[in-house]
């Protein structure tokens, strides 16, 4: 699918010729992002040039490849290597270079929302603070993506999450499906603001780490519950409202403050590097210990229902589109 200006519209190309180091690709799936839309709307670190096609994230089949290629072979599957491949289309030729195979061992939805927001959920856990089991981590949109996947992946290394997600009606359904993905806390935003959470932390250990992709008074309330020396990691804006970090929390308690880009850290290590951390992560697909967050599946033609869909507020489920 196609973007012009912000208009997204389904259009049909012609396939381009198989070359030496090329890859055909049949398309099997692929969700709908928060950055996707951003990409779209123009605001994001990396752009396209336009006419350009959206999705950054997915799977795909190989049908066909080039002489040279030795990576990948027909039937195989595989996910992007980086961000900006297009990948809301129904089938597609790209370079070998841009591709990386997954196990077709895993579920497609799996697969297809592996290569953004699970990668990032382990490379904020592992690369900013020295966390050992036991240890706590608090994050906010912990119902998103990311959130999904910070829940079970930190449960897999022994770690405890304080998951703080926004007041809605059916709160009680969503802390329960939280929980059973190993989520050990859940809070709203106006219980963390409460006086009773100084009780809280009596019981639990204050967390070291906090990941923020909302911004605005939700990250500044992340902060006031970090322990001395902790770090608050910035991935996300969702309220579109600057980070207020209080003076004095910086002074006395000598917070850090990070951001993480998932495109930038791929700049920083090699491609074998990138595929070292998918096989991690299929690994704990494999055990059972990370799944896929919940799923719509839309047909591609239907583009415009999941682009909605996937834009409306307290969404509990991740778009997505099947070729």
């Amino acid at each position: 699918m196609g973007t012009t200006g912000t208009q997204p519209r389904l259009k049909n190309l012609e396939l381009a010729a198989v070359g030496g180091s090329d890859v055909h690709v049949k398309m099997l799936a692929a969700p709908v992002n928060p950055s996707d839309i951003n990409m779209i709307q123009g605001n994001y670190g990396l752009l396209p040039k336009l006419p350009a096609v959206g999705g950054n994230e997915g799977v795909g089949q190989v049908v066909a490849v080039g002489s040279s290629v030795t990576r990948v072979k027909p039937g195989d599957w595989v996910i992007p290597a980086n961000a900006g491949l297009g990948t809301w289309q129904t089938e597609a030729v790209f370079s070998e270079e841009a591709l990386i195979s997954v196990p077709s061992d895993i579920p497609l939805q799996s697969a297809a929302t592996l290569g953004v927001n699970p990668c990032t959920a382990y490379r904020m856990l592992m690369d900013f603070e020295q966390l050992r089991p036991g240890d706590s981590v608090i994050q906010n949109a912990s119902n998103s993506g990311v959130g999904q996947a910070v829940i079970q992946i930190a449960a897999a290394l022994g770690l405890r999450t304080i998951n703080v997600v926004r007041d809605r009606p059916d709160i009680q359904k969503l802390t329960d499906r939280l929980k059973n993905l190993g989520a050990h806390h859940v809070v709203t935003e106006e219980e963390l603001r409460k006086h009773e959470m100084k009780n809280f932390f009596k019981d639990v250990p204050q967390p070291q780490l906090a990941l923020n992709c909302v911004g605005g008074k939700s990250s500044t309330e992340l902060l006031r519950h970090l322990a001395p020396g902790g770090t608050m990691v910035t991935y996300g804006g969702m309220a579109k409202q600057p980070v207020i970090a209080s003076v004095s929390l910086l002074i006395f308690k000598d917070l850090k403050l990070r951001g993480f880009w998932l495109s930038q850290w791929k700049k920083d290590h090699s491609p074998d590097q990138f595929k070292e951390l998918i096989l991690t992560l299929c690994d704990l697909i494999h055990q059972g210990q990370l799944t896929a967050p919940a799923c719509s599946e839309v047909p591609l033609q239907d583009y415009q229902r999941a682009l909605e869909a996937s834009m409306q507020p307290f969404v509990s489920s991740k778009q997505i589109l099947t070729m």
